[in-house]
This record gives C-alpha cells, structure tokens and sequence, in this order.
C-alpha cells in the first residue's frame, strides 16, 4: 500500500533559500503542502508575502494558501539579511508579480485552521523567525494536539552568523525561538552545522539556469545566488533552508542526537544563542547547587549525508 503524503505547513521569510524549500515542498511527491505562512525577516512581510506567492505560481501550486503575518519580533525591531538582496529573492531579474493576494485572515488564523483540519498530525517546517509560531502556541495551545513534528531551521552547535554564536532567524526574535522549544512537540533543530554543508556543484547550478522549465529554472537562479561553502566551487549554491524540507521527506540523511537546548535570551554577545548541552554528565555548576534552568530536549542535527540531500533535491524538482 502507497503511504500517505506528510502534511506540511511552512512558516517563511522568503527569502532566496525559503523559496529553495517551496519548490521542494511542492514538488516532492511524499509531501502535501497544506498552506504558507509569512513573517519579517530576509525582507519586510509584504515582500515575503509578494515573494512566496511568485514562487508558488511559477511552482504551479497556486491553490496553496498563503497568509500574511507578523511584522516585526515579538520585542525587537525588525532587522533585515541583505544577502538576499534588495528585494529578499537575491534581485533576479525578471521576476513577474504575483496574480493573486494572500488569504483574507492572518497567519495565526491559517495556521490553526489548517492545522486542527488537517486529517493527520501536521509537521512544521518554520524557515524563518519563529514569530508566527510562538504566537500561535501562546493563543491557541489546542493545535499542539494535531501537530505530529516541528522540524525548525535555526539556531547552531557550533558558530552563528548573525552573530559569532547567534544563528539568523533564532538571534531575530529570541522569544519566540525559547517559546518553540517548549511547544510540547517533538523538535528538529536543523541549525547551522547541517544547513551550510548541503551545496550543489555549479555543474547542477548551470543545468538547472538552462532549463526551459519555469521552476528547475528558478531553482538554478537562486542557487547561483546562494554563497556556498568557502572552500567549494565558486558557482556552486547552498541549498539552505530547502535542507529541512529535505529531513522531513528522507529524515534518514540527518544524524541527530536528542540534547537539552536552550536559548540566551540576556542582552549581550550571547543573546540568541542556543546553548546546546552535549556533556556526557552534570558539570561543576550542577554540582554545586547551581540554577536549574529549563532545557527543552530537541533532536539536533549534527551531521548530513550532503550527497543524498543534493539527489533528493536535483531527483524532485527537475
């Protein structure tokens, strides 16, 4: 018997790599994306808004609904990543506009709507600040029950890039990332350890920009836009977020361990930070009556199979 497609809902900023992992979505066989919801972050949410749906109907999906959400971090001002350019699609040329407008309710609205109709337990795949998601489990804590998975990119073990310790999306809106981490759902962290070693080669990237089809073609122009790894080819492109799509459709390709996180949320060099516990027993501080602080235990990706990844993604969306 054929197994059921996943139901999906993505939370996003697109964003060249969000839109990397809207294309994925749409495409994969094994995956039914059930709706999109927006929020600030690589750009302004109307041009998250304007760009999700571009995507989405070069894709071919323009019956996915798409909703419109926070403006802002739940206490800081909105910050932009200017890597994806002016307007958070990497500035390529000739993009159309969208012939649609979002749905008519906000994205809190949509994702409980979707989630609580949704016939099996939905994963979601938050590729952006999580904003939209700490608001939805602080109003409406009943979805927790229909949700089957978070699979999250944000935060690192290792280094940040947003700050030397802070990753993007978890360093523009701490809150609602300490917020996820206690949903009361099982949690991927695909962080940065993972997300900046999936690249493909400038061989793929050029076949891609060559094809007469609208959304293999798309694929190849963002990737050409994505920086890869500093010691790669310098026309190969980071797939990025499309990365966490990748584990939710072949969660096989991820290693993960299930490890205490927390996220710093004190003004400072640390703020936004996820404090990964990977001590094989209690430390000094413990022991010596220290404060307990509260450690959600979340399934950490430490390690990718790059290889499997790259298939998965060229094998979908050509």
């Amino acid at each position: 018997m054929t197994e059921q497609p996943i139901p999906v809902i993505i939370d996003c900023d697109t964003g060249v790599d969000d839109a990397l992992a809207l294309l994925l979505a749409v495409r994969h066989p094994g995956l039914d994306l059930r709706a999109v919801t927006c929020v600030a972050g690589n750009t302004d949410v109307d041009g998250v808004v304007r760009n999700t749906l571009t995507v989405l109907e070069i894709a071919g999906a323009r019956d996915i609904p798409v909703a419109r959400g926070a403006e802002r971090p739940l206490i800081e001002s909105a910050r932009r990543a200017p890597v994806h350019g002016l307007d958070g699609m990497g500035d390529i040329a000739g993009l159309p506009a969208p012939t649609r407008a979002p749905v008519d309710v906000d994205a809190v609205t949509l994702l409980r709507r979707e989630i609580l109709a949704s016939p099996r337990p939905v994963t979601l795949v938050p590729t952006a600040p999580l904003t939209n998601i700490a608001l939805l489990l602080r109003t409406h804590p009943e979805v927790t029950g229909n949700i089957e998975r978070i699979v999250f990119m944000g935060g690192a073990v290792a280094t940040g890039n947003a700050t030397p310790v802070a990753e993007f999306n978890v360093w523009h809106d701490p809150e609602a990332a300490a917020i996820l981490l206690t949903a009361g759902v099982p949690i991927t962290m695909y962080g940065l350890d993972v997300f900046q070693r999936v690249v493909v080669p400038g061989t793929d990237v050029r076949r891609l920009r060559a094809s007469e089809e609208p959304g293999a073609r798309l694929a190849g122009e963002l990737l050409a836009h994505r920086p890869s790894a500093p010691d790669a080819d310098d026309s190969a492109g980071g797939l990025g977020d499309a990365g966490a799509v990748c584990a939710v459709a072949d969660p096989a390709g991820i290693t993960t361990r299930l490890l205490p996180v927390e996220v710093s949320l004190t003004p400072g060099p640390t703020r936004g930070q996820t404090i990964v516990d990977r001590r094989p027993r209690p430390g000094e501080s413990e022991l010596h009556g220290g404060p307990v602080r509260e450690q959600a235990l979340v399934d950490v990706a430490l390690d990718v199979d790059v290889e499997r990844y790259v298939k998965l993604y060229l094998g979908t969306v050509e």
